[in-house]
């Protein structure tokens, strides 16, 4: 046979093993060719319904601050298959603040234990699309599919906690769609997911992902990192522990590596890899990218313990570079994924929620609607609510391209850290200049905000120290896209990361 012809049939053998039925069947879902194959079960859900299906339409459950609200509780034998959510809330990082657990068969501890948009590969509380099989985000990153199976042989629990001390979730829409069976196979191991985080990491040691004990599977990585020093932090190798072994015989070569990129990151979304947020390699920038496991799963028979180290570029405090592989002390957080039996070890808990997300100050510009100007137009400045920090903009209906908008505003104390700018994007949106105080921010003076739907855009002003008092932003209109229909201006808030940076101190010259 000739080489090409050889290599032909080979994978053609290949691609047709993993499509057969029995191939297939090791991943808990049926593929397309099995839809026609009859099984036995039925389809069941649980969902927020009004109970008067008929007649109602209110479909939405409400969340008041410290309280918790049961999705399902499920009467097995049976196998969760999709779960969706979609919310609005008014906590601008409740992706953080609202925590999703899941129980199995009467355990009185969570299998399933983190925040929303982490358990859906999206850290820091932010909201992004994903697109991938065990979880899809859409719709402005507000409406979260989960597709991992989960089997249960008695009762499946699950709640969403509000653990935002202060906003109420105005609306929770879900459902779980499961089916219920006649019984499990004896081999059936259970899903399990746990956050964990380090702010900053521990120097001297590994940032420590997963620690259980037990016989399993792992399936999956999501990590998101918050950066206090400038330069790349992915230098970290992957170290995987099978069985209690003392040197790891699944090793890594960088994190972009073991999240199957390469020589950096930069945002998209695969089947099974994934960067979904990615702001850069200066201080205060965030990242988080997704790893799964589907087809290459990483069994144990004992025990498993997942590291990562926290290595990278590191600048002295005078921005001289010191290293390109040194130990670094930025923010880390994760969510282990994996199937086991038994009881898994509680390797970790959820801190608090004023713990799980970086200090910041916002300055709502909806709420400074009455000291808002726009000259010499006499645009329309009123609210708009949308995919926004708190719910809502300030919007300005534009139409004259030489129009200046100035919106003061009050800052009780001195403020430092990395800020963010937070605008909102429109097929009106026009191209504007921005300046704090008077000063033009670099990489701001043309900012445009066309976009073919409403939504939210982030644009990074860098390190502020803001003095306590009054200060002013002023948006100047430089006129519009091609594809725009007018210059209309979208402003949500000003972002304040209260964060300490680190470095290390400059060597003094004898």
């Amino acid at each position: 046979m000739k080489p090409l012809l050889a290599l032909i049939v080979t994978g053609w053998i290949g691609w047709m093993a993993l499509s057969a039925p029995s191939a297939r069947a090791e991943s808990g879902a049926p593929g397309l060719d099995d839809l026609f194959r009859l099984r036995d079960g039925r389809g069941m859900r649980a969902s927020s319904s009004d109970p008067n299906w008929q007649d109602g339409n209110e479909d939405a459950r409400r969340i008041l601050p410290g309280e918790t609200l049961t999705i399902a509780d499920l009467e097995g034998p049976g196998v969760i298959r999709h779960i969706w959510f979609t919310i609005s809330a008014l906590d601008p990082r409740y992706g953080r603040s609202l925590v999703l657990r899941m129980y199995w068969d009467g355990q009185e501890e969570p299998a399933v234990e983190s925040p929303l948009g982490d358990f859906f590969a999206v850290g820091h509380g932010l909201r992004r699309y994903v697109d991938s099989p065990p979880v899809a985000v859409t719709s402005e990153g507000r409406a979260y599919n989960c597709y991992w199976p989960m089997p249960f042989a008695k009762r499946a629990r699950i709640t969403l906690t509000n653990d935002s001390k202060q906003h109420r979730v105005r609306s929770v829409y879900f459902y779980v769609d499961y089916e219920k069976v006649t019984a499990l196979p004896p081999d059936t191991a259970h899903f399990h997911a746990q956050y964990r985080q380090e702010f900053p990491t521990k120097l001297g040691r590994n940032y420590l992902i997963l620690d259980t004990e037990g016989r399993g599977h792992y399936v999956g990585t999501v990590l998101s990192v918050y950066t206090r020093t400038a330069g790349w932090f992915g230098e970290g190798d992957d170290f995987f522990f099978i069985d209690g072994e003392a040197e790891p015989s699944l090793r890594g070569t960088g994190t972009e590596d073991y999240f199957c990129d390469a020589w950096g990151f930069r945002e998209f979304s695969r089947p099974y890899y994934g960067v979904v947020v990615q702001d850069g390699y200066e201080l205060g920038d965030r990242v988080s990218v997704y790893r799964w496991h589907i087809p290459d799963p990483v069994r144990f028979g004992k025990s498993l313990k997942v590291e990562i180290e926290h290595k990278g570029e590191m600048n002295d405090e005078t921005g001289k570079k010191i290293s390109g592989f040194h130990e670094r002390a930025d923010l880390f957080s994760s969510v282990a994924f994996w199937y086991q039996t038994g009881r898994a070890r509680r390797f970790a808990t959820l801190p608090p929620v004023e713990e799980r997300v970086v200090p910041q100050t916002v300055v709502e510009f909806e709420e400074l609607l009455a000291s808002a100007k726009a000259e010499p137009s006499a645009a329309a400045i009123d609210a708009r609510r949308g995919p926004f920090s708190g719910d809502q903009d300030l919007f300005a209906k534009v139409n004259d391209p030489n129009t200046v908008v100035t919106i003061p505003f009050k800052l009780e104390t001195r403020k430092q850290g990395v800020a963010r700018l937070s605008l909102g994007t429109a097929p009106e949106g026009g191209i504007w200049g921005v300046a704090l105080d008077g000063r033009t921010i670099d990489g701001l003076s043309a900012v445009d905000l066309y976009s073919p739907a409403s939504g939210a855009r982030e644009i990074r002003v860098g390190m502020v120290d803001l003095a306590a008092g009054e200060h002013t932003l002023t948006l100047t209109c430089k006129g519009r896209n091609p594809a725009a229909r007018s210059c209309w201006l979208g402003v949500d808030a000003l972002i304040i990361d209260e964060i300490t940076p680190y470095v290390v101190k400059a060597e003094k010259k004898e």
